[in-house]
């Protein structure tokens, strides 16, 4: 069965590609896009590496501009992300019967509650994977023993998550840097390879 990975090119979403290649589902990365920024490369190359096919998932504009509307009211990203990751999947589902992402446990966004999880499998015939019983420590492990990653500060190189464009499109509408208040400086771990053996 085929499956769609909402892929970052970090650790997570690159666990999630692995275990699901693993149990037989035939596995596309994808990275979502808007066009403001080709954030899709980090992501294209850490698929490329680990030797799955990549795909860049172009969404309306009008999608990131309502969430960074959302972001920019609220002063706190949160909801924003999670409203621009709900879209993705509701476009993803379109294409896939199986959705999955690298969301885990203790994140706190882009995180669905359980009655939109259920929402959005009954409403779009879809499945949905997540990370969900997995915690950050574990994710480590695991990731360690099978990747090699890079550690950097977040930037457009290393991170094609939904937040390299979300703040573009921020210091876009508000001035340079008006983003680095919103969001707060962390390192993005990027998928570089396989572990040698």
């Amino acid at each position: 069965m085929k499956a769609c990975v909402l892929y970052s090119g970090g650790k997570d979403s690159s666990l999630m590609a692995v275990i699901l290649q693993k149990l037989g589902y035939s596995v596309e990365l994808v990275t979502v896009n808007f066009g403001l920024l080709p954030s899709w490369r980090a992501a294209a190359e850490s698929a490329s590496k680990l030797g799955f096919q990549h795909r860049i998932l172009e969404v309306e504009k009008t999608v990131i501009q309502e969430g960074v509307d959302f972001i920019l009211d609220d002063g706190f990203p949160n909801n924003g992300i999670d409203y621009i990751h709900r879209k993705a999947l509701e476009i993803a589902s379109k294409s896939y019967p199986v959705i999955a992402d690298g969301t885990r446990r203790d994140d706190r966004v882009p995180k669905l509650d359980s009655s939109e999880i259920r929402s959005l499998e009954d409403l779009k015939s879809v499945e949905y994977l997540t990370l969900a019983g997995f915690g950050h420590k574990t994710i480590n492990k695991l990731s360690e023993r099978l990747f090699t990653v890079k550690k950097d500060l977040i930037n457009i190189e290393n991170n094609s998550d939904y937040e390299i464009e979300i703040r573009h499109l921020i210091d876009q509408l508000r001035g340079e840097k008006t983003a680095s208040r919103i969001f707060p400086e962390h390192m993005q771990s990027r998928v570089i390879g396989w572990k040698e053996k």
